[in-house]
């Protein structure tokens, strides 16, 4: 009688799987699935930069518009003179009427004129509430108005800071306290010049409000303005080392990183110029950051691209 073949402990014809069998597929299932995980993730920071560069240049857009009606770009944050109908607003706030944002824009307006002080809320709900174009899509406390640690208070925070130039002091920029630079003063050229830039809030969530703020030194610096050698000037940053910041590298955890230009973007950030344009950084362009913030240095840099 001939033999059928069949192994005698399968019914069925075929040989059990051994371990090792089990195990390479177990290792082709995990190596599958993590590049496809790396590809997920490889899309959604492709989209997350999209989302932010769109940003930037609705809010470059609206600077230029803001402009063309005032004939000067807005101060990058207003002091707080008794003669300043807005004290500490910064321009963001001011920009709203140019983001389709009007009835936004005009609940500031008459919060101020009821109460000069932006703290009091109400009438200041503005700084509650958050706005989308302000927000970075890497970093979920902008999405949503957060309560400080330790406190009760509620704010609404921005992904981008206006550039005021290399410091507070310096107003070489285009974006600082008082400031009411023209487009056309730019002498370095408008494609070689910042305007914005990403900088998440602080780990505190004491910098980084987007309706109003002081900053550091009641000149709006680190709040919705920040210079790119901005250097520690509030006990705040007591921890922080001393002397100009570079533009390097971040984490939302470190309070420090509220000091400089950085981004949950992974190599660097992305920055609109004066001339609308939208271009990421990296941090090694850190040597050539200053001269792209001043508005009238003279230097001659080539941006990166």
């Amino acid at each position: 009688m001939a033999r059928s073949g069949r192994h005698p402990s399968s019914p069925y014809g075929r040989a059990a799987v051994t371990l090792l069998e089990l195990l390479v597929v177990v290792a082709i299932i995990a190596l599958l699935t993590a590049l496809l995980l790396s590809a997920v993730q490889r899309v959604r920071g492709a989209a997350a930069a999209a989302s932010c560069r769109n940003n930037l240049r609705q809010l470059a857009l609206a600077l230029h518009d803001s402009a063309g009606v005032h004939g000067h770009y807005p101060p990058g944050v207003s002091g707080g003179d008794a003669k300043q109908p807005h004290p500490y607003m910064g321009w963001p706030t001011r920009v709203l009427p140019h983001l389709g944002e009007s009835a936004r824009w005009e609940q500031a307006h008459l919060a101020y004129a009821a109460d000069r002080n932006f703290l009091h809320v109400p009438p200041h709900d503005g700084l509650t509430q958050t706005v989308r174009v302000f927000a970075c899509p890497l970093d979920p406390r902008t999405h949503a108005p957060q309560t400080l640690p330790r406190t009760a208070l509620v704010r609404g925070l921005t992904s981008y800071s206006g550039v005021l130039g290399t410091r507070s002091a310096a107003a070489d920029g285009l974006l600082y306290l008082d400031s009411r630079v023209k487009p056309g003063d730019t002498p370095d050229g408008a494609s070689n010049t910042l305007l914005i830039g990403e900088r998440p809030p602080s780990a505190d969530l004491q910098f980084g409000w987007w309706y109003a703020g002081w900053g550091q030194d009641q000149d709006g610096d680190a709040d919705m303005i920040l210079g790119v050698r901005s250097a520690p000037n509030n006990s705040a940053f007591d921890g922080c080392p001393r002397g100009p910041q570079p533009f390097a590298a971040g984490t939302i955890t470190d309070q420090c990183s509220a000091l400089h230009f950085w981004s949950p973007h992974a190599g660097g950030a992305h920055f609109a110029f004066a001339d609308g344009s939208v271009r990421f950084l990296r941090y090694s362009a850190d040597d050539i950051l200053p001269a792209l913030a001043t508005r009238a240095g003279g230097e001659v840099v080539a941006v990166p691209e």
